[in-house]
């Protein structure tokens, strides 16, 4: 029995969800830039659903700016926030934050909110990031671009999608409803 109780103790810890985490920080304990450099504060998105999507203008998956753009229009007026984070730490994005807001405007006519060019993983990683991976453990960490953060009304990671999931699946639909 004792066997037992051990081994399933060693299977959860393995197995620990963010339910566990114990967010020391929310979201609404960060910032970060613009892409045209102002401050984004996220205590200004208290009360928001936010989808946090790490982007590049040279991807195979560059085509979910459309639907990102979609997804804004559709749920912004009920509280949500979708915030693209450029980030060359896939060696796919241009070099300077001007060029990736035109090539987003001509493009995608993306007008939701951008961040600067951002690293996404490892030891230089936004904040943000190493907060979400601290906190949701490593499916927060973007394994490729346009992963996505959903973070829900409480500041806190309500889930995580990858690359191949698009912005308007039923999959991210559905939970953005269900916490909207």
């Amino acid at each position: 029995m004792k066997k037992v109780i051990l081994l399933l103790s060693i299977i959860m810890f393995f197995f620990k969800t963010s339910a566990t985490a114990n967010y020391e920080k929310k979201i609404y304990d960060f910032s970060i830039e613009s892409i045209t450099g102002e401050i984004i504060d996220f205590k200004d998105y208290k009360n928001k659903v936010i989808l946090v999507v790490n982007t590049a203008s040279y991807c195979g998956f560059t085509n979910q700016y459309e639907e990102l753009q979609k997804l804004w229009e559709l749920y912004k007026e009920k509280g949500l926030i979708v915030l693209g984070v450029p980030s060359n730490s896939f060696n796919q994005e241009k070099n300077n934050n001007e060029d990736i807001k035109e090539f987003c405007e001509i493009n995608f006519n993306i007008n939701f909110p951008l961040t600067t060019i951002t690293e996404v993983k490892g030891k230089n990683a936004h904040e943000i990031f190493k907060w979400a991976k601290e906190n949701h453990g490593k499916s927060s960490v973007p394994k490729w671009n346009f992963h996505k953060i959903l973070i829900n009304k409480d500041g806190k990671i309500e889930d995580t999608f990858g690359s191949m999931t698009k912005p308007m699946s039923k999959k991210i639909i559905k939970t953005i409803e269900n916490i909207l």
